[in-house]
């Protein structure tokens, strides 16, 4: 007698959502850059929430070529003591304004697609998931991100020759 088992439907990622994301995390980051010179190869600053010090975020660029650049996206230090410090590699393609996170915290590599379960307990939509996380995180930046003072105050007298 033959048993008929049912498998589970493999997971096809969503294309579409995907690229939305790597769509909004490339204007995202192109926002957060330009609170300093976007030709320097280390950006810095603090997130701050009704004068309560957050932490500090760092955006280090690894590799530039023409067209890409990997960056290094780390929050060094947090208030929080039960929160991780975020840390990514995000490759950033100009041409087709997108950026996509190609490692996370110490992993070396996100698969598109994981089979489930698996090893490392990877979701089977890892890559959909870490690049929501980021576009978040992105968002918080934007939202509570500030110049150290000392730049900033440099950078108001600017203006004022």
């Amino acid at each position: 007698m033959t048993e008929w088992v049912k498998r589970p439907k493999r997971y096809v990622p969503d294309l579409r959502q995907l690229g939305a994301l790597c769509d909004g995390n490339y204007r995202r980051l192109c926002k957060l850059r330009q609170l300093e010179n976007a030709d320097q190869s280390v950006c810095e600053f603090e997130l701050h929430r009704e004068n309560q010090y957050l932490g500090r975020v760092r955006i280090e660029v690894l590799q530039s070529a023409r067209f890409t650049e990997t960056l290094l996206l780390e929050q060094v230090h947090n208030s929080g003591r039960w929160l991780n410090n975020p840390r990514m590699t995000v490759r950033v393609y100009h041409d087709a304004a997108q950026a996509e996170v190609i490692s996370c915290y110490r992993q070396r590599q996100i698969a598109p697609v994981n089979d489930y379960p698996n090893r490392f307990m990877h979701h089977p939509d890892e890559k959909v998931q870490v690049n929501g996380f980021l576009a978040d995180w992105l968002d918080y930046c934007l939202r509570f991100g500030l110049l150290p003072m000392e730049k900033a105050a440099w950078t108001a007298g600017e203006g004022l020759d």
